[in-house]
């Protein structure tokens, strides 16, 4: 039985298949996905910038004043003019709000003049004292800059926020490399967002196929991946898929660092991805029943074409791992007070589908718990007898 998704997640991929195959709806999709940079400055520097009369662009013509504090000066768009002008003012509206953490994005819905009407917005704000380099010459007396990126919808950029979030950072930290002016550098940066950040779980899912229960298992049990013969992108795809499908941040820290440093020691079980063929071969590697039943979930969803759906069924497939997880561990402290409640864990490690990962799980975090140890150790021997690891 395939996992379920809840009714938002549903009604997402509803509106992916509104339009026939993937293939059909990639160019639009792309299409569909936009970028605005702007000056963000106090309104005692804009009208500095206005008294110059440099008549650069973005200078006081473009301008619109959001409040008496600040104002925001166009930089770089791929929006239609009239709907440039919207967003701005929405984004004005959302700044004079307040709120708002240097290099920490917000998500919101924005209705625009463009076939889609209503969007997803990321908006980020970043402060000039962390920028070494000022991104155009005439810009020089701003000191922050807000970076937004529209697409999708908001639930679904809410799910990229983080990945959305360092992409904004490594913005940052490009800024000083040789390709330092707006069109050669920023501006490329910015139109890639949407493949760059959204794209990669799904790529990796069209990558692996079947193959990817092997990723989800290598994932949630810590087991270290080396890519061999893979070109950047790609590489950096299945990293990033096995990041955010790990449960780091999910599970405690010292549990994590334990299993991490016991898989690295297990060198036999380390699985290598050899990428020099047209499919991945996959040496090393493990998988359970759990893997394989969400395995298929993602795959059935590549049909849709929908990048936001795969992020949704990872984070559905992890949460399910950590109410199994917090399962054993209740089954497990009370089997330390009676022997029918450790038939219960025995029962529950081997209907589960990932009684291996669970119980190397637990066992690292019970390691200085002696009751619950010998309980762990005794599961450990049943499912070595039933073969049900």
């Amino acid at each position: 039985m395939l996992p379920a998704l809840p009714d938002g997640d549903e009604r997402e991929l509803e509106s992916s298949e509104e339009g026939g195959t993937g293939e059909e709806r990639r160019p639009e999709r792309h299409g569909s996905t936009y970028h605005s940079l702007y000056g963000y400055r106090s309104r005692r520097s804009s009208r500095q910038g206005a008294d110059s009369g440099d008549g650069s662009p973005g200078s006081a013509a473009a301008e619109t004043p959001s409040s008496e504090d600040f104002s925001l000066t166009l930089l770089d768009t791929n929006l239609p003019t009239e709907a440039e002008t919207e967003f701005r003012s929405f984004i004005a509206k959302r700044l004079s709000k307040g709120a708002l953490f240097e290099g920490m994005g917000n998500v919101a819905s924005v209705d625009l003049s463009i076939p889609e009407c209503k969007v997803g917005c990321y908006y980020c704000l970043l402060k000039q004292n962390l920028l070494e380099t000022p991104i155009l010459e005439s810009d020089i007396n701003a000191a922050e800059y807000v970076v937004c990126f529209l697409g999708g919808s908001e639930k679904g950029l809410e799910l990229f926020r983080l990945e959305l979030d360092k992409y904004i950072q490594s913005l940052k930290l490009n800024l000083d490399v040789e390709q330092k002016t707006l069109e050669t550098y920023v501006n490329p940066y910015l139109r890639s967002w949407f493949e760059n950040s959204i794209c990669p779980i799904q790529r990796v899912v069209q990558l692996f196929q079947e193959k990817l229960a092997f990723l989800l298992h290598a994932a949630l049990s810590y087991t270290p991946v080396e890519v061999k013969n893979a070109d950047e992108r790609t590489e950096k795809d299945i990293n990033r898929f096995l990041a955010a499908a790990s449960l780091q941040g999910l599970v405690q820290e010292g549990t994590m660092t334990s299993l991490c440093i016991a898989m690295t020691e297990e060198q036999h079980k380390s699985m290598i991805i050899d990428c020099s063929g047209p499919q991945p071969q996959l040496h090393n590697a493990g998988s359970n029943r759990f893997c394989e039943d969400w395995m298929h979930a993602f795959v059935n969803g590549a049909e849709g074409g929908n990048p936001f759906l795969f992020r949704q069924i990872l984070e559905n497939f992890k949460l399910k791992a950590i109410q199994d997880i917090n399962n054993l561990k209740r089954f497990i402290r009370q089997a330390e007070m009676n022997h029918y409640a450790l038939f219960k864990c025995y029962m529950f490690l081997k209907n589960c589908g990932s009684g291996d990962i669970l119980l190397k799980i637990v066992k690292v975090e019970h390691a200085e718990m002696p009751e619950a140890r010998n309980v762990v150790t005794v599961l450990e021997e049943f499912m070595r007898e039933t073969a049900v690891a």
